[in-house]
Formats: structure tokens, C-alpha cells, sequence
């Protein structure tokens, strides 16, 4: 928390400004390889999927109630071995761009999900170029571990992956138990 704007987990109430935030970074943006932004119902099954797994889901607002930008951690892949393994993304409104929103967004969520005792957080950079989230990720401890060259297309040009990773808690130095789920994820049926 700063004083220009608070975190809070994401509520139902958010999903309209939500979506307008990803909406912007869809049209105008590379973080997304989607070509067209989701409605407001669909947005909202993306949220409650999330929240439903047992991942975390936070917003910044402005003093005034004002969404900000929202964060949010997921699945890597899908597979029973990854469940150590999130994959975060990070999306700030135009206007608060600049404000230090992401960081604290991105921080936040790394601190929810090492206590969540998740492994490895990796980040899937749209286009090398999108030097601000590769900063962002760096300056909170990831470091490259690839890029996938020309992997969407987007904008009338071929866009990058830029993968980053952060080992969080104990990461690889220990083995973990293999009948736990990190956090509140119910085991795979």
C-alpha cells in the first residue's frame, strides 16, 4: 500500500473496469496476444476460474475508489507436476501508468503466492521490445530464461515470448511433498 493507492483482493464490482483495462492492452498493447477484447461475462468466468483454483486475484485503487490495475496469478500448465509452478499477469490502466501500480501489483502477488507455498513464477512477456514488464520483472528478481521468436502476430507485426522466471519460497532447493497442493488448489481428480 502507498499512499496514492491501496490493494485489495478483486470483487465481482471490479469486472467492468477490469475489462476495460484489458480491453485497452488488447487493442492498443503487446501483454496480450488476444485480437479481441472479452466482454464482461467472459471476463468474469475468467475470474471466478481463477479464484475457484485457488489462486490469488488483486486490484490497486486510487483513493477514490478508482480501479487502477489488477494482477493476478494462474496455472503454468495444466499437468499435476507444474501445480509448484504459477505464471502471473500483470495489467495497469493507461492513466496510472508510470505510478509504481504494476510493481506493487506484482509484488504483492509474488508475496501471496510464496505463502500460498507455490515454487516458480514464471512470466510470459509479449514482444521483446515491451522493455517497462521486462523491467518490472527484473528490479522483482526475475531473470531471462528464453525467448520464443515470432510466436504471435499482432499489430501488423511478429511478436516475441520473452519467458522470465522467479523461484519463490525454497524453489528448487528442496523437494516438495508430493501429496500437497499448494495453497487452497484441490488435488486433480
Amino acid at each position: 500500500m502507498t499512499a496514492s493507492f491501496a490493494l485489495s483482493d478483486t470483487t465481482d464490482a471490479d469486472i467492468p473496469a477490469i475489462t476495460t483495462i484489458y480491453a485497452d492492452a488488447v487493442l492498443n498493447g503487446t501483454a496480450s496476444f488476444e485480437l479481441d477484447p472479452p466482454d464482461e461475462a467472459e471476463m468474469a468466468r475468467r475470474f471466478h476460474a481463477i479464484r475457484h483454483s485457488g489462486y490469488p486475484h488483486i486490484c490497486a485503487r486510487d483513493a477514490d475508489g478508482t480501479l487502477l490495475g489488477y494482477a493476478y496469478a494462474g496455472s503454468y500448465r495444466a499437468r499435476p507436476a507444474y501445480r509448484w509452478t504459477v505464471e502471473n499477469s500483470v495489467y495497469v490502466a493507461p492513466h496510472a501508468k508510470g505510478r509504481g501500480v504494476g510493481r506493487t501489483l506484482l509484488a504483492e502477488i509474488i508475496a501471496r503466492c510464496e505463502a500460498l507455498g507455490f515454487r516458480q513464477m514464471i512470466a510470459v512477456i509479449g514482444g521483446s521490445e515491451h522493455a517497462a514488464s521486462i523491467g518490472l520483472h527484473e528490479a522483482l528478481g526475475f531473470v531471462h530464461v528464453g525467448a520464443l521468436p515470432a510466436t504471435g502476430f499482432k499489430h501488423g507485426r511478429w511478436l516475441d515470448s520473452v519467458l522470465m522466471q522467479k523461484p519463490l519460497g525454497k524453489g528448487q532447493t528442496s523437494t516438495p511433498d508430493p501429496d500437497t497442493y499448494p495453497g487452497t488448489l484441490y488435488p486433480p481428480v
